[in-house]
């Protein structure tokens, strides 16, 4: 049976509603705590791509889900780019191979490549241009206005928790995705003639693994590893 909060007025801005909460038996709250741990531990980061189209509706529907994350006084601070253009694609693959392939030549050191060799990672990235969706999440420092600056705060946590969101909800609809950081990303910013007040965090390539997809086998910390109980 839904619960509700005793309705509240407030003096100011955002007028306050009745809180509409399904309250279910903690059995259930269990079973439904495995359900999703299971579904989760089945998601992949993956870097082989169908090329198979996915219509805009899913794509719509994904950043919908991103966007109900929480945020820093509810300012929202995010700006999701999606690019399913092959010319804009192909630009994107070009300025981010250009950078990684500077990564792996000179800017890594020895022991983070170490760490990475055992995942067979490398410079060329020709999922950017084979995933037919591309989704890159802007991090908007302050709202521009008009004349005006308006703050925002704790950005990068917010935008940190409504990529969390997007993450999970490519997976749950039955799709894949990799958390892409070419590292600068200011080209993005460039090709996609974003506005100065927001600045590239993540790219996500988003599809249908390909057919012959492979990922390595690896493992999860257990949960004594991440976790303490007081």
């Amino acid at each position: 049976m839904a619960e509700q909060t005793k309705k509240i007025t407030s003096n100011e801005g955002f007028p306050f509603i009745s809180l509409h909460f399904d309250h279910q038996p903690i059995k259930k709250v269990l079973e439904a705590s495995n359900k999703f741990l299971h579904e989760m531990e089945l998601r992949r980061s993956v870097r082989h791509f169908s090329d198979k189209e996915i219509p805009k509706e899913v794509i719509e529907g994904l950043i919908k889900t991103a966007s109900t994350a929480p945020s820093g006084a509810n300012k929202q601070p995010w700006t999701f780019v999606a690019i399913s253009n092959p010319a804009i694609k192909a630009k994107i693959r070009a300025a981010a191979e250009q950078e990684e392939r500077e990564f792996y030549e000179n800017r890594a050191t020895e022991e983070w490549l170490s760490d990475l060799a055992p995942l067979g990672t490398d410079w060329s990235k020709p999922f950017l241009e084979t995933a037919p969706w591309l989704i890159v999440v802007f991090k908007q420092a302050y709202n521009q206005l008009e004349e005006t600056k308006s703050k925002n705060y704790y950005v990068q946590e917010s935008v940190g928790i409504a990529c969390g969101f997007l993450i999970a909800a490519i997976h749950q609809v039955g799709l894949a995705t990799l958390t892409h950081t070419p590292s600068p990303m200011n080209f993005l910013t460039e090709i996609l003639e974003r506005p100065s007040n927001e600045k590239p965090f993540l790219l996500l390539p988003v599809g249908y693994p390909a057919n012959e997809c492979i990922v390595p086998d690896i493992a999860r910390k257990e949960l004594d590893e991440v976790s303490v109980f007081i």
